[in-house]
């Protein structure tokens, strides 16, 4: 069951940034039960292992619109430096450079949380693909049919989708 919940946490804190899935460096800090100036100093040391495309340094535009979007403050105050991004193939070097038991049993959730995230992602592409299939398939009699079932799949998650009128239906007074 924690297993469950910390899957659930970490998916949370998975955001998109430059095009990339990224866990940044406060959030997994607090997963791994290390200080951020800790994690930063083993990333440090071990530079080699973190090309650009496994983990790169906010810009201040990215982090400050970061923190307007965020409603509550989690970022621990001041900070002197821009966070860090990790995509999940940084994560995945992260595990080599802090060498702990937590930090194994943490990674290995996360790595996890991202193929969930993959999963979740092609099972919604191939879902799009079949309803296109479909739509070719019959004539124009169902399209409304389909633009509502496209309208829910593009509905994010917390937002109340819109109620549309079909044509011919009229609701009652």
């Amino acid at each position: 069951m924690k297993s469950v919940m910390q899957l659930e946490l970490i998916e949370k804190n998975i955001i998109i940034i430059r095009g990339h899935r990224v866990l940044l460096s406060p959030q997994l800090a607090r997963m791994y039960g290390v200080q951020v100036k800790v994690l930063v100093q083993a990333v440090k040391r071990n530079i080699e292992r973190f090309p650009d495309d496994f983990m790169f340094q906010l810009t201040d535009g990215e982090y400050s619109n970061l923190k307007s979007q965020t409603v509550t403050s989690s970022w621990g105050g001041a900070r002197r430096a821009n966070p860090y991004a990790f995509t999940e193939q940084g994560v995945s070097m992260l595990s080599s450079v802090l060498n702990s038991s937590q930090a194994i049993q943490v990674n290995i959730v996360i790595m996890r949380a991202f193929v969930k995230l993959r999963e979740l992602l092609n099972s919604h592409r191939e879902l799009a693909r079949k309803l296109e299939e479909l739509e070719n398939k019959y004539d124009s009699q169902f399209k409304s049919v389909f633009d509502a079932i496209r309208a829910l799949m593009n509905t994010s998650v917390g937002k109340s989708p819109r109620i549309k009128t079909i044509r011919g239906f009229k609701p009652e007074k």
